[in-house]
C-alpha cells in the first residue's frame, strides 16, 4: 500500500530519511529550529520543512498537506529531555518544562485528523510519565491497535548500546510490530571509526569537517593516558582525580572520562 507521512518534531530529518528509505512518501516535516531546514530538504527529496511550533499546528493544516492520500501516517518524536532518566525520576515529572506537554499536542492532532497510522519514539522511561500514558489511552479510545516496546538499537546495526521506545499504532487492523533481525550484526566502535585519520588534541581533519579532536589541558591528557579500555576515572592515580570524584555525589558518575571498548558498541551517545 502507498503510505504518505508527515513528520512532527522532525529536526534535521533522520526519521524522515528512514521512512523514505523504507518506501514511505514523506511530504512534510515540522520543527521550531529554522537551522534544520537546509539539511532536512536537501536530504529528503519531496519533503517540505515547516518552521512551526507543533502546539500551534492544526489538524486542518495537516489534512491540506496530506491531500487525497489514502493511507496517512503521522510520525512524531517529541523531545525526550523531560522524560530522560538523567533529568527526572518517574515521581518528579517536571510539568514546568515547555516540552513536557508536546505529546498532548501530538494526541490532539491524531484526534483531529485520525490518520490511518501513527508512530513515535522516545526514551524508554517515557512509559513512566503521564503524557505518554494519556497518549496511548487516546489512541485506544480512537480505535487504534497499539504496540510499543523498548528496542535495543544495537540489534539494528547502530554502533551504540542505546535503547529507544518505539510505538506503532494502526486503524487498519492489528498494530504493526518492529521485527528484530534474526541474526543481528553487532557494529562495534572499531567498525564505526576504522580508517579515520589519527588526530592529536586540538587537530582537525582538513578533508572531513566533522572529524576533529578537542583541545585538552596537560592534566586531561594525562588522565586520558591512564584510562583503560572499558575503564573509568577509577583507574587513574588518585592525584589525577577531580575533586568531585572524591565526593559521595560524584562517585556514581563513572561514565565521565570513561573509555570505550573497541570491539563492542559504544555507550549511548
Amino acid at each position: 500500500m502507498s503510505i504518505t507521512a508527515i513528520d512532527l518534531f522532525c529536526g534535521a530529518g533522520g526519521l524522515t530519511r528512514g521512512l523514505i528509505d523504507a518506501g514511505v512518501k514523506v511530504v512534510a516535516g515540522f520543527d521550531t529550529d529554522q537551522h534544520c531546514k537546509h539539511a532536512y530538504e536537501a536530504n529528503n527529496d519531496g519533503a517540505k520543512f515547516h518552521c512551526r511550533d507543533v502546539s500551534r499546528v492544526t489538524g486542518a493544516e495537516l489534512n491540506r498537506i496530506w491531500g487525497k492520500a489514502k493511507v496517512r501516517l503521522l510520525a512524531g518524536c517529541a523531545p525526550c529531555q523531560p522524560f530522560s532518566t538523567a533529568a527526572h525520576s518517574k515521581r518528579n515529572d517536571d510539568k514546568t518544562d515547555p516540552r513536557y506537554p508536546l505529546l498532548e499536542h501530538f494526541a490532539r492532532l491524531v484526534r483531529t485528523c485520525k490518520p490511518e497510522l501513527v508512530t513515535m519514539e522516545n526514551v524508554p522511561s517515557v512509559r513512566q510519565h503521564a503524557p505518554f500514558l494519556e497518549f496511548t489511552e487516546t489512541l485506544e479510545e480512537l480505535g487504534y491497535h497499539v504496540w510499543y516496546s523498548s528496542v535495543p538499537c544495537a540489534a539494528f546495526g547502530v554502533p551504540q548500546n542505546r535503547y529507544r521506545l518505539v510505538l506503532m499504532a494502526s486503524r487498519l487492523g492489528a498494530a504493526p510490530k518492529l521485527v528484530r533481525p534474526k541474526k543481528p550484526k553487532k557494529i562495534t566502535v572499531s567498525d564505526a571509526i576504522y580508517g579515520l585519520p589519527v588526530l592529536a588534541a586540538g587537530e582537525r581533519d582538513q578533508k572531513d569537517r566533522i572529524h576533529f579532536a578537542r583541545n585538552l589541558t596537560p592534566l586531561n591528557l594525562r588522565r586520558l593516558q591512564h584510562s583503560t579500555p572499558g575503564g573509568t576515572w577509577e583507574d587513574w592515580p588518585k592525584e589525577l582525580r577531580s575533586a568531585c570524584h572524591n565526593k559521595a555525589t560524584g562517585m556514581t558518575f563513572r561514565s565521565v572520562y570513561a573509555r570505550m571498548l573497541a570491539d563492542e558498541p559504544s555507550p549511548t551517545i
